[in-house]
């Protein structure tokens, strides 16, 4: 393992993590936190919850998109390291607020990228996502052509662009990642609209059956948490890996009914689908993680049964909890019936 050092970084290193009071983004406080780092936590807690962040990181209420708060934070803390996970990752429902989707996960990243350019930040982190493929032929890797078939994955390759412009133009190191389905404790599970474990559980707890799009033979790779962070967090330590695009999550797919079956086991109960009418999307996504393996030494090791158990003892013991309702729909049109009567259908302006 290379050390901080070895990049230039001091062993004390100054460090945003925005998104931080969010699943991944808290998972990854705690990982820098144990690496010795200094970490300023940004979030508007508008889908992530305090209590997430490690206390002994300083928190921040605020916004990527309030530039003025981004550049006041880098004037005053002169981070040397950036890791940005801030984003509206429901990737289904950007097809209906595409204006509120690239404001949030466009916009907000060009203000932290003009923010690193700035103040000389060595290297900036970026989780992208496996959505960027499209519906290219798994396994994808990272060589292959980005896809987007919607506006969330089409503004997280945008970001991958910038980046790879900024690096030409102003020397801005970076690292991106491509995570996929992950999943674990911590994850929001009142979410109604993305991470489709933690909708299972939720649903499991309110007793109800679980709603699958389609007929449920259409597979994902789901990836537990504890793979993913601390591979993110040690990737700085790597010079090899600057300016480099990975793939990271687990390696084996497996098919919404079997992810179904295998939650409700976790969780005690029988399976019980409810399906519903198809969503466009991808039939088959995985991803080939042999670059990673290469350049960051990653292995996964959490195999689904495990993970979900690990996921649902936690779930038993936080409990239900609300979805909190999207309510300034820019779209209407071909919203799937299951989305209209959770989102009370509040045109947005």
């Amino acid at each position: 393992m290379h050390s901080i050092a070895a990049t230039g970084g001091s062993a004390t290193a100054k460090t945003l993590v925005t998104g931080a009071a969010g699943f991944i983004g808290s998972h990854l406080v705690s990982q820098l936190l144990a690496r010795g780092h200094q970490v300023v936590a940004l979030d508007d807690l508008s889908g992530g919850l305090r209590s997430n962040v490690d206390e002994r990181a300083t928190f921040v209420s605020g916004s990527i998109l309030d530039s003025v708060l981004v550049n006041r934070l880098f004037d005053e803390h002169r981070f040397e390291y950036v890791f940005h996970l801030a984003a509206y990752a429901a990737e289904g429902l950007s097809h209906f607020i595409k204006r509120f989707n690239y404001q949030s996960n466009l916009i907000g990243s060009v203000n932290l990228i003009n923010a690193s350019i700035n103040h000389d930040v060595r290297c900036f982190v970026f989780t992208s996502s496996i959505a960027v493929y499209g519906r290219a032929s798994s396994p994808v890797t990272e060589e292959m052509p980005t896809a987007p078939d919607d506006p969330y994955a089409v503004a997280k390759a945008a970001v991958e662009q910038d980046l790879r412009i900024s690096r030409e133009v102003f020397g801005l190191r970076h690292i991106i990642f491509r995570p996929h389905n992950v999943y674990g404790e911590r994850q929001d599970i009142g979410d109604r609209y993305r991470n489709v474990v933690g909708i299972f559980m939720s649903q499991i707890l309110r007793g109800e059956p679980l709603t699958i799009f389609g007929d449920g033979t259409q597979s994902r790779a789901f990836s537990h948490i504890a793979d993913v962070a601390p591979v993110i967090a040690d990737s700085i330590h790597r010079p090899e890996a600057y300016d480099q695009t990975f793939n990271v999550g687990a390696d084996r797919p497996f098919t919404v009914n079997e992810l179904g079956e295998t939650v409700s086991r976790a969780m005690g109960v029988p399976f019980r689908p409810q399906y519903l009418p198809a969503r466009i999307e991808a039939a088959h996504v995985h991803a080939s993680h042999a670059k990673a393996r290469a350049l960051l030494g990653y292995q996964g090791r959490v195999g689904l049964e495990e993970g979900v158990s690990a996921m649902a003892a936690w779930v038993k013991q936080v409990g239900a909890r609300e979805s909190k309702s999207f309510e300034a729909l820019e779209i209407e049109r071909n919203l799937p019936p299951s989305w209209r009567a959770s989102t009370g259908v509040t045109r947005g302006g």
